[in-house]
Order: C-alpha cells, then structure tokens, then sequence
C-alpha cells in the first residue's frame, strides 16, 4: 500500500470512507468489478485514484490462498517472436481483474528454476510458460504449483497441464518438402542459437530430405550463436564454401533467413533461380524483402490470447474440452521460392 503525504498508509478502510461503502464492497469491487453497481464502482475508483491506494498484494494471498497475478517466463523480452506472444497475453488480460508478473529466462533452464522458485512464493494465480523443454526440477517445481499451468509455442507428448501451440519439427518438415516440390534438391540447412525448437526444426528437416533420399550433413551448419541478420549472411558463406553447388537453404528464423537473402545477393546469386531460401516465423520483414521471402507462418498473438484464455477458464474452475491445442502452421510461399 502506498503512504499519504504525512506517512500514514492508505488502508482498505479510508477508500471506502472516501466512497461510502463498506470495505467488504471496496473489497469485492476490487476482486470483481462486475458484482458492485455501477454507481459504487464509479465512486470507489476514484477514491482509489485520489488517494493512491495500492491493494496489498501478499495479503490477498494470504486470505484467498492465490493473489491476483499471473506469472508469465518467457526466454527474450527483445525478439520478435516472444514480443508478439506477449502482446496477445497483454491483450486478453488486460481487461480482467489480473495482473501479470514477466520473467526473462535468457534461455537458461537455471534461471527458468530461479524464476519459477520466486513465483511460486507469491501464489500465483497461474503461470504461463514458453516452451515444453522444462528441467527436471522445473517440472518438479511445477507439479506442486498447485495452480493451472498453460505451456506455449509448442505441442508435445506430456503437458505438465495445459498447452498449446504447434509442432516445429513438422512445420519444418512442411518447408523442407515445399523446397523439393520446387524443384530443389540440394538443400542446406542454416541454424542459430539451437535451442530446442531449433533443435526439432533440424529433425524436420532432416526426415523431409531423409524421406526423399536426399540428406547430406554436409550441408548443415549451425552454430550456438544468437540469430542476428548479420549472422545469417555468415552461415550461408560457410555453407556455400563448403557446398557451393547448393541451390536452397532453409533457415531456423527469418533474421537468418534475410542475412542469408543479403549474402546472396552480394555474390550476384540469382534467387530463386540459382538458390532458394525460406526462413521461419513469418516476420513482418519477410513480406517486406525484395525478393520476398518464403517463410513458415506461425499463429504467435493468438497463442497468446487464447493461451490466457485456456488458463482464465482454468483458473475460474471451467478447464477447456482440450488440455492440449494445436493452432498449426501455414508455408506461404513468396518469391524467394517461386520459380
């Protein structure tokens, strides 16, 4: 709670002395808005505005057992995959009585530990995870949360509770094919920071050409770096001086997808006709590009809002038909393939 002017503490009680309710309706109001009338919320928010009040948080813990936030881990808070789920989640909250609490993991499994510890103290209201690549003791963490749980990007065989999201390894599978049915079959692949999505886009990519008899290691290069544009144009000149008859690459993201675009065409390398490129995620940059890239399109806000949705439901004791939702993929075809 916030401190007036002269250093007292602005209480539960003096909002509703301000209003001319009782602190049970302060209280509800606060918990629900839509169970107080009109006039009395009108007259308790500004109470609320004109003397600061700030509800006390680990008190409405300790009476309800949950407090009113919804723990949200995400692995960046600066790429623009992650920044558009968090816009979903931000959307579908916004206008509910919850508040969110953002926690960056930096990839790191020991932090997700961490963060997860520090949540969870706080009793959250639920929790929202990005990704299904949890840590044993993160799993173990998560299994006493003793609140709903909604894990996100991605679909798997054992969700700790509710998930939704899409298969990577067949969205990149999906491309790879799209490459060959192009014409294409000396098909690279280009990978940055291999996290574990990454790490099913090579699988996909690997069945698609292992399928079609066509797979060579030779033609994969990765490296534990993180994706940047710049990065991109690096990994396809490896590529090319290992591989230089190489007439295709599929990249893990469209920032390397646009490097590898850049690289291309300061070698005077004819896309798509000499070499064709498709990145993933569908980045606003991808349509944008000249040619335009071929990318894989992923479903990322509405994750987000129907994410928070799923776990609203769950959190109000209406859990979804569905505990596991697969919102797939789509290959959209631009110029950087059409030939």
């Amino acid at each position: 709670m916030r401190k007036s002017k002269i250093g007292k503490r602005v209480t539960l009680a003096d909002v509703a002395a301000a209003s001319g309710v009782s602190a049970i309706t302060v209280s509800r109001a606060l918990r629900d808005p839509a169970i107080v009338s009109a006039d009395a919320l009108r007259r308790i928010e500004q109470a609320v505005a004109e003397l600061g009040y700030v509800p006390n948080l680990a008190a409405q813990a300790l009476a309800s057992q949950r407090s009113g936030v919804i723990g949200v881990l995400v692995p960046s808070v600066t790429n623009n995959v992650f920044a558009d789920v968090l816009r979903g989640i931000y959307d579908a909250i916004e206008a509910t009585r919850f508040h969110l609490q953002l926690g960056n993991t930096r990839y790191s499994a020991l932090a997700e530990e961490n963060l997860l510890r520090l949540f969870l103290q706080q009793r959250p209201a639920g929790l929202v995870l990005a990704g299904i690549d949890q840590s044993r003791a993160g799993r173990a963490l998560l299994a006493e949360a003793g609140c709903p749980i909604v894990q996100m990007m991605e679909i798997g065989p054992e969700p700790i509770d509710l998930m939704i999201g899409l298969s990577h390894l067949d969205a990149a599978r999906a491309a790879t094919e799209h490459l060959l049915a192009k014409g294409y079959r000396r098909i690279g692949f280009l990978g940055a920071r291999m996290d574990p999505r990454t790490q099913r886009r090579l699988q996909g990519f690997r069945a698609a050409l292992a399928a079609a008899g066509l797979e060579e290691e030779g033609r994969i290069v990765t490296t534990p770096r993180a994706s940047t544009v710049t990065l991109g144009a690096e990994l396809l000149g490896d590529l090319l001086g290992r591989r230089p008859d190489t007439d295709a690459v599929f990249c893990n993201n469209d920032d390397i997808a646009l490097g590898a675009l850049f690289e291309a065409q300061r070698r005077r390398i004819r896309i798509p006709g000499e070499l064709g490129i498709c990145g993933f995620n569908d980045l606003e940059a991808s349509a944008t590009a000249f040619p335009s890239l071929t990318s894989v399109r992923t479903h990322r806000e509405r994750m987000g809002r129907e994410g928070i949705a799923m776990l609203l439901a769950a959190i109000a004791g209406d859990r979804p038909e569905q505990s596991v939702v697969d919102l797939g993929f789509e290959v959209v075809e631009r110029e950087s393939t059409r030939r």
